[in-house]
């Protein structure tokens, strides 16, 4: 599998809880509201997938 990098802009993060739905084993709903990533040995379809449905786009995965 190749490597990919992914990072959340807790600036534009609204905490609406999407990504966390969608991918629960990588993303979780941090104590200051926001979306927190907390997995490294994440599945890339599941990230993706977060990203897409991020309502402000503030998840990136970088291949």
């Amino acid at each position: 599998m190749a490597k990919y990098k992914v990072s959340i802009d807790k600036d534009t993060c609204i905490g609406c809880g999407v990504c966390a739905s969608i991918c629960s084993e990588n993303w979780k709903m941090d104590d200051d509201g926001k979306a927190a990533y907390i997995s490294n040995d994440s599945d890339l379809d599941c990230n993706k997938d977060a990203a897409e449905n991020c309502p402000t786009q503030s998840i990136k995965v970088e291949e």
